[in-house]
């Protein structure tokens, strides 16, 4: 096999994220023997036709160019009208069902071997509704093609640069898309450009919006640099100031029939140069900034760049099973680390005598601090800072430990420092298996074993998953 050669293969199994083993079936016409390529967005079963990109000794890779053969386990229409072009989703076309069955069967080959017999191996809960479940999505300004009209929306399937509107996404409620097509329109009537990230020009670069699930209150973020203009080829010749638009925007917002209800609209100035939403500075343009959502009969306020799950109630189920793992604790001191809003500190704070949560986002402590004493919870401590450099300066040792980290998981170093309190129970939350694997290796050798584990699926159609795994002390 030659790199950039065109080939044909059979898909036997996708290893997370979506990262598919292909036996490749013919190879200038003739059989290519035990050749196996990695080829990213297949599906089990499928035959395809893939460019090779890589032909190491150790790795080869290659790049879909066409499904020849659905699978065995696809057989739905795509709920979806972006599905295909979007880079979002992934699963649509197969039926819930055997999402579910993937992802289980994911998670097993990555972590199969930390489990022993006595190992209880739950399978995985389906998130309370397959479509319509986020609660936040970001969206990017730009366009599909070079030159193109301005797009706001999902990155293209396969593409870095190229960008789609997405206003008729199925995995986010109606008010979404409203919004969306209102923030466009209002771009598109002042002429304005996108911010291009290969020239770092532009002034147009994400919209930000939250929305609660259970009290439906909307937060709007229009994400910009510094630098108000327009012009280009594509657009009408930049009109009025930065403020007579932004004026002119959030009007368009407050004057939608919106099922929920926009609690606070913010405009965001970002001149650095990565692609992901940071704030220069934010500015409150109409009501507040933050919203409140509801879990478990809790109140949670929630800014700009708290974290909450964005499955809010595939969150309760996910909470749900950690609190089952956790059990009773009421003469226990319980670590909630990398603990966000405090959602799982104040969910287990009516069972623990005490329960300290360390995250690393100020805003997100803020807004713990405020859900307990508004959820009328004394026995709740939060402490901000990062999980490595704070652990050394808690007086108090635990008797429990929840872990929720971020998905590149827990820094070794850290990990070691959880080991040596040697308590005889962990529960550990992961967004990513692959991390999960890794730190899993340095537990078991540290003397603990997997107890039980139970996988959430909150991000259906979607290559993620989460893992909720109970590690005990080896007797």
């Amino acid at each position: 096999m030659k790199k950039g050669q065109e080939l044909t293969g059979y898909v036997e199994y996708v290893n997370f994220p979506n990262k598919g083993i292909v036996q490749v079936t013919e190879q200038d016409g003739e059989s290519s023997g035990q050749s196996r390529v990695s080829v990213k967005g297949v599906l089990p079963g499928q035959t395809v036709r893939f460019r090779l990109t890589r032909n190491g000794s150790g790795r080869k890779e290659g790049m879909l160019l066409e499904v020849l053969k659905p699978s065995g386990r696809e057989g739905r229409i795509p709920p979806c009208p972006h599905f295909g072009d979007c880079g979002g989703c992934a699963y649509q076309t197969m039926p819930y069902g055997e999402q579910l069955r993937l992802k289980e069967e994911q998670v097993k080959r990555l972590i199969g071997n930390f489990l022993e017999e006595e190992t209880v191996w739950e399978g995985i809960l389906g998130s309370p509704s397959e479509l319509y479940y986020r609660n936040k999505m970001e969206y990017s300004f730009g366009d599909e093609k070079k030159d193109g009209p301005l797009t706001l929306g999902m990155h293209k399937k396969g593409s870095f640069y190229d960008v789609i509107t997405t206003d008729r996404c199925r995995i986010v409620h109606e008010d979404f898309n409203r919004i969306l097509d209102a923030t466009l329109a209002a771009a598109n009537r002042f002429g304005l450009t996108y911010y291009h990230k290969i020239t770092h020009s532009g002034y147009l670069r994400h919209l930000l919006v939250r929305r609660a699930v259970r009290t439906g209150e909307i937060l709007v973020h229009l994400v910009t640099t510094s630098v108000y203009g327009g012009g280009g080829a594509a657009v009408l010749p930049v009109s009025g100031g930065e403020q007579e638009f932004l004026n002119a925007w959030k009007n368009a917002l407050l004057e939608l029939s919106l099922d929920g209800r926009i609690k606070g609209i913010l405009h965001i100035v970002n001149d650095r140069v990565a692609d992901a939403i940071l704030a220069d500075s934010m500015k409150t343009l109409y009501g507040e900034d933050f919203f409140f959502e509801e879990l478990f009969d809790l109140k949670f306020k929630i800014s700009t760049f708290s974290f909450f799950q964005t499955n809010s109630l595939g969150a309760e189920v996910l909470y749900g099973k950690v609190r089952e793992y956790v059990g009773e604790t009421r003469d226990k001191v319980v670590f909630d680390l990398y603990s966000g809003t405090g959602t799982i500190a104040q969910m287990l704070a009516p069972v623990a005598k005490k329960v300290i949560g360390v995250e690393i986002v100020g805003d997100a402590v803020c807004a713990a601090r405020d859900n307990a004493a508004w959820n009328g919870l004394s026995n709740c401590e939060f402490i901000a800072g990062d999980v490595l450099n704070v652990l050394d300066t808690i007086g108090e040792k635990p008797d429990y430990i929840v872990l929720d980290p971020p998905r590149d998981g827990v820094h070794p170093k850290a990990l070691e420092k959880l080991v040596a309190y040697g308590v005889e129970r962990m529960v550990y939350i992961s967004c990513k298996p692959t991390s999960l694997a890794r730190d899993l290796e340095v537990l078991f050798g540290a003397g603990y074993r997997v107890e039980k584990v139970c996988l959430v699926d909150m991000f259906p159609e979607t290559v993620n998953v989460e893992t909720v795994i109970m590690l005990s002390r080896k007797g």
